[in-house]
């Protein structure tokens, strides 16, 4: 059984997705980041990086446990181990490869500061807000284009690329992207949406997220100094 160390979150949604189609055994283990669980020695002994998601498969390669940290990581090798949703055809696979790249190094990082900027930093710095709404925007621009040609992201196939970039793309308006403009996004947003699997997995750790609001303390563990302090 897997033993998923996650939150609600979009990177943690990730693996829900995967975990969730996949039908492997798991266990979930809340990690909220909104109190500090995140930099408990426990968690940092699977995740040094104080970050979610992170798994433990204790059957793991040759049979000897394996834990991972980072959600692509973790897709990879969850798509090794099923044998799914990674294309066998080697050009396919890079394809699938390269657009959950694409997600790790743009989407994550980008529609993460677009949404920090525009709702929870302490004040409101219109350079900030415009710089990573404008990327955000940028950015599904981008995925609109390539969907105009494609029915999933990295081709016929639904894959890894596509579970994540998909929870990054739930409420887009707080990262000020209208899906009027992207029709193609939208298309295929709704397609993933409606899988049983996936919202299966939207209700992984939703209620407790839910009642964990983000508030002034929150902010301070996740934004302020709590965050950066040596461990």
């Amino acid at each position: 059984m897997i033993e998923l160390y996650s939150w609600a979150t979009p990177n943690g949604h990730k693996i829900h997705i995967m975990l969730e189609e996949t039908g492997l055994p798991y266990r979930v283990h809340g990690v909220n980041i909104r109190t500090g669980d995140q930099f408990k020695p426990e968690f940092l002994k699977i995740s040094p990086n104080n970050r979610i998601p992170a798994i433990v498969d204790p059957d793991g390669p040759g049979g000897k446990p394996l834990s991972l940290m980072e959600s692509g990581a973790i897709l990879l090798y969850l798509a090794s181990k099923t044998g799914r949703f990674l294309p066998e055809d080697l050009s396919q696979r890079w394809t699938c490869v390269q657009w959950l790249m694409w997600q790790m190094g743009g989407v994550g990082p980008m529609f993460g500061q677009a949404n920090h900027f525009r709702r929870y930093a302490k004040d409101r710095i219109e350079y900030a807000v415009e710089r990573y709404t404008n990327e955000a925007n940028r950015l599904t621009h981008v995925l609109d284009k390539q969907l105009a040609q494609t029915r999933f992201v990295a081709g016929r196939e639904y894959t890894i690329a596509d579970m994540a970039i998909f929870p990054w793309m739930r409420n887009a308006e707080s990262r000020g992207i209208d899906f009027k403009e992207y029709p193609q996004v939208q298309r295929w947003f709704d397609a993933i949406n409606a899988r049983p699997a996936v919202q299966r997995a939207l209700k992984v750790l939703s209620d407790e997220s839910s009642s964990n609001p983000v508030d002034d303390k929150a902010r301070e563990v996740m934004f302020g100094k709590t965050q950066f302090q040596k461990r």
